[in-house]
């Protein structure tokens, strides 16, 4: 279930953000960074439970969905809610991609991508330092 209790007191300046956020966060979520291939912290978790944006806190994947891409990065064929995320292109690194972001507090979380697996056939690639993981109890 999507994470409704995600906090209301967002910072309004980037010198709050950077206050929030460690600088490895701040780095993905607000300058747009990606964290080195197999390097992330969430890249091997199993565990059940829920991602949540590191900036806002608003739920954003199930564990259901992650699956093993081989990408170097989380990866997941879906997201909890298609309000929660928002996409626009990128066309930097001279690719052609779309990036996804918290559509809460706008915070870079990655890329997706048309080649996932069935249900949505999407591959929703996630830098973990964006994401705050809460595993069932």
């Amino acid at each position: 279930m999507p994470n409704d209790t995600a906090s209301d007191d967002l910072p309004e300046s980037e010198a709050e953000w950077r206050e929030r956020l460690t600088d490895e966060e701040y780095e993905m979520l607000r300058e747009g960074g990606t964290e080195p291939r197999g390097s992330g912290e969430y890249l091997n978790q199993k565990a059940d439970g829920t991602y949540a944006c590191a900036g806002c806190g608003a739920d954003l994947f199930d564990s259901e969905t992650k699956y093993e891409s081989g990408s170097g990065w989380p990866s997941f064929w879906d997201a909890v809610d298609d309000d929660r995320i928002e996409s626009c292109p990128d066309t930097s690194l001279g690719m052609e991609r779309t990036e996804i972001v918290c559509a809460r507090c706008g915070g870079h979380l990655g890329h997706v991508f048309d080649d996932g697996p069935d249900p949505t056939g999407k591959r929703y690639c996630v830098n973990s330092a964006s994401l705050d993981f809460d595993g069932d109890q």
